[in-house]
């Protein structure tokens, strides 16, 4: 892993690639992850580009292993990842993969066409002899009586022009849910002239479609008249139904039945060999398709970077640029070498000199990836800028850990990341498609200091679920006030509240050795006693985290060259951030520290208003000799300053740029070409924030210098440093409040689940019965309110406090990263 600290250097290769190995070569660092391409064709059209008809080929082979996977999802198969690391394929082979793959596909087509075919005829086969079955009966005016034949009617009807009318059939199936309306629509359109029967299946047929059962309805309708007739025929059409032809005579019947039932079982007999030569084409997609994904993948992605590439004059290579880690440049040369080596012709590597800042590159661990991930967030850091996620694993989970101090809770957040990164390594872990889940397995380490550190300061509040513990004797003494102030059983009726009185000798014996004495757990002014000492923390930890910052500043100035703004930047900020709030932190140490408890305490809020107006207040003693003069003096000292950080770097910008002679324009990159590990490619003094370093030094004209825009963005940088050493300072006060919020919601929850229940237990006399349900409300409340909502307020408060009031202060995060090609993603 490279430096934390900040980011490693990169450099501007060039490639010249053989144009027999070209495909070889950048396959090879697809593998490996070295380089970000360039795009060098980037005023061609993507249609105009060299491989453009090899990309359309691996798109059209893209989209037919689309159909593929739906067809082996639709059989309910799964596609297995591939095991082991493939390779790009050769050229060649893609010829090859093209004709099996559209070879499987027109059979899977062919095969899955005849298996719908077959079920639909099955289906019909089936509907027609469930429709003849024994489930509908002929009406009486068909049937044969006492002899007579079935067109012989009962009574013979006068002479007119019905007299020839004779009874007809219509058989069929239809939906259940459209079986109500075409039966009613039958009725009213024939006005009564007919008699309809409506029957369900008795066993559920398979769906042709779906494959899912569903029932039907069968009917038989008979009717008089050929105009009725076409009446029923058109309705069942636009129900859909599915008419069968209908053989009046029984034994007509009968015989039509079986040889539908054969005809069925010979079509099963097919549709079976038809499903298993099915199942063998899917076995065989199902073993091909994945490792042929991952090939194509890489594939089309080299043929998307060699698009990238301009060819040369000769047309016997390909030239390419890119980022390279300036640590890589040996495992790149040594890559091209091993690449081009069949080809004849070695591919050649050198770095040329940059003219556009390059790419952020900060290598991460599993360990180091969440706190980078947090910086990142904020903004990608700019070339070889000072990085804050070295600090930020110490910073970030101590400032959550003061809002959210508590032992018991740090100690079940440390236990559930614990056992997280424990398990990180079990295939079921990594392959969790939960997001919630991979949020939280992401931030594993993360949460893992956060809980550890939440246990260290839960030992100083003295906190555990709310409750104090007794670790160490108590630096108070009772028994001593009581035996010198004279305490007697009517002095303790009438006060129901005792005063401890440190002046007493005895009843202070001294601090306790860790953290906050359990006996203020029980003073009635035990709120007021940690406001203050929490608001004072703040302020302290708040001007501290804001001054590291300001000195981080300082690295950045020295490794870009620009030494004037130690002088004219870092020097006047540091002067008015701890002039003003640094002696305020110094005013609430030498009060801790020097004054007295049974001398009387002066306010420090009031001597630091009178700090501003330049006047004492009477009945506000001093803290030490000479006070008032300490203040006027430090307040002007921070007020001078401001005109110097406003006006010094664009004066000495301005004079830099009139004594600034013209460059020789004879000097050329000769010396880029010395090596390829060289390092003289550009200076890192290029990249810094300075605007006028807007370039590579030593390869482009000067920009013109406006010192307008220098005064207008230093006035909005001295504005935004001076209001902000005001509100940050403010904004720290947020570790005071959401560590009280948090002590006071485990104080209510405890008071009003815990301590009822364990006085309803001791009521009742069956405490361990009470105390089961009573025991798993506190803990899921605990978990739901405390841990979850306080953690994650907590934890949103801490990113706040580390992206504005600590990186703003020296941190720009205008920069990108380094992106290098890489098959890694397609693998995934």
């Amino acid at each position: 892993m490279g430096s934390m600290f900040r980011s490693e250097e990169v450099a501007l290769v060039q490639l010249f690639l053989p144009t027999s190995a070209a495909y070889t070569c950048v396959s090879q660092l697809g593998e490996l992850g070295l380089v970000e391409f360039r795009d060098l064709n980037a005023s061609v059209s993507a249609f105009q580009r060299r491989f453009v008809g090899d990309v359309r080929r691996c798109e059209e082979l893209e989209k037919t292993f689309t159909f593929l996977q739906e067809e082996v999802r639709r059989a309910g198969l799964a596609l297995h990842p591939p095991e082991g690391r493939l390779l790009a394929p050769p050229p060649r082979d893609l010829l090859r993969i093209q004709e099996e793959t559209d070879r499987l596909a027109r059979e899977l087509r062919d095969v899955r066409g005849n298996q719908q075919s077959l079920r639909a005829q099955l289906h019909q086969l089936q509907l027609h002899s469930a429709v003849l079955g024994r489930g509908h009966r002929l009406p009486l005016a068909a049937t044969p009586t006492d002899g007579l034949l079935e067109r012989t009617p009962l009574l013979q009807p006068p002479g007119g022009p019905h007299q020839d009318l004779r009874v007809n059939f219509v058989a069929g199936a239809v939906e259940p849910a459209k079986a109500a309306a075409l039966e009613r629509l039958l009725w009213r359109a024939c006005r009564g002239f007919l008699i309809a029967s409506f029957r369900e299946t008795e066993q559920p047929l398979e769906d042709p479609v779906t494959g899912e059962p569903a029932t039907w309805m069968t009917f038989l309708i008979s009717y008089w008249g050929e105009q009725i007739g076409q009446k029923i025929r058109k309705i069942t059409d636009c129900f859909h139904c599915h008419v069968f032809p209908f053989v009046e005579q029984e034994d007509g019947r009968l015989g039509t039945l079986q040889q539908l039932q054969q005809q069925s079982q010979e079509l099963q007999e097919v549709l079976g060999e038809t499903e298993r030569f099915l199942s063998q084409v899917l076995g065989r997609v199902q073993r091909l398709l994945p490792p042929w994904r991952v090939q194509i993948h890489k594939m089309k992605a080299v043929y998307l970077v060699l698009n990238q590439c301009s060819v040369s004059a000769t047309h016997k290579c390909l030239i390419a640029e890119g980022w390279c880690a300036a640590s890589d440049l040996p495992a790149l040369q040594q890559v091209l070498q091993d690449s081009s080596s069949e080809a004849g012709v070695s591919a050649v590597v050198h770095r040329i000199p940059c003219r556009d800042m390059p790419p952020t590159l900060i290598r991460t661990n599993r360990f180091t990836a969440s706190f980078q991930g947090i910086v990142d967030a904020y903004g990608v850091g700019r070339y070889q800028e000072v990085n804050p996620a070295p600090y930020t694993i110490i910073t970030f989970p101590f400032l959550f850990a003061v809002m959210f101090g508590d032992v018991g809770h740090g100690l079940l957040m440390f236990l559930f990341a614990l056992a997280m990164v424990l398990a990180e390594n079990r295939p079921a872990v990594k392959t969790a498609q939960n997001e919630i889940w991979r949020t939280f397995f992401g931030g594993r380490y993360l949460l893992l200091l956060m809980g550890l550190f939440s246990v260290y300061t839960g030992f100083i509040y003295n906190e555990c679920f709310s409750r104090a513990t007794t670790i160490f004797p108590s630096g108070w003494s009772v028994a001593a006030m009581a035996t010198q102030s004279g305490w007697s059983d009517a002095f303790l009726a009438e006060h129901p509240l005792l005063t401890l009185d440190p002046a007493v000798s005895g009843v202070f014996l001294g601090p306790y050795p860790f953290g906050i004495d359990p006996v203020w757990s029980l003073a009635v002014n035990h709120l007021s006693f940690l406001n203050s000492f929490k608001m004072k923390m703040s302020v302290i930890l708040g001007v501290t985290h804001m001054t590291f910052g300001v000195v981080l500043g300082v690295f950045n100035h020295v490794h870009f060259g620009q030494w004037h703004r130690l002088l004219l930047e870092t020097l006047p900020e540091l002067t008015f951030l701890l002039g003003l709030f640094g002696y305020l932190v110094f005013l609430v140490v030498y009060k801790w520290l020097f004054i007295a408890a049974t001398a009387p305490a002066p306010s420090i809020l009031i001597h630091f208003i009178n700090m501003f107006l330049f006047s004492r207040s009477p009945t506000n003693p001093l803290l030490f000799p000479g006070q008032e003069v300490v203040q006027s003096a430090l307040v002007v000292v921070a007020l001078a300053a401001v005109p110097v950080l406003l006006l010094g770097t664009p004066l000495f910008l301005r004079w830099q740029h009139r004594r600034r002679s013209p460059r020789p324009a004879g000097r050329q990159l000769d010396e880029d070409k010395s090596g390829i590990l060289d390092s003289s490619d550009a200076s890192v003094a290029g990249w810094g924030s300075d605007e006028e370093k807007a370039g590579c030094p030593g390869d482009q004209e000067e920009a013109e210098f406006v010192l307008s825009e220098v005064l207008m963005h230093q006035a909005i940088h001295t504005i935004e440093f001076c209001l902000g050493c005001i509100s940050n300072t403010a904004s720290y006060l947020r570790l005071w409040a959401l560590s009280l919020a948090h002590a006071q919601l485990s104080e209510v929850l405890w008071a009003m689940v815990m301590r009822e229940g364990l006085r309803m237990g001791r009521e009742l006399g069956v405490a361990a019965v009470v105390l089961v349900p009573i025991f798993a409300a506190f803990a899921v409340l605990t978990v739901a309110i405390l841990l979850v909502m306080e953690g994650l307020s907590a934890f949103l408060h801490a990113l706040r406090l580390h992206w504005v009031e600590f990186q703003n202060k020296f941190y720009l995060g205008s920069g990108y990263k380094l992106s290098p090609f890489t098959f890694a993603e397609e693998e995934d």
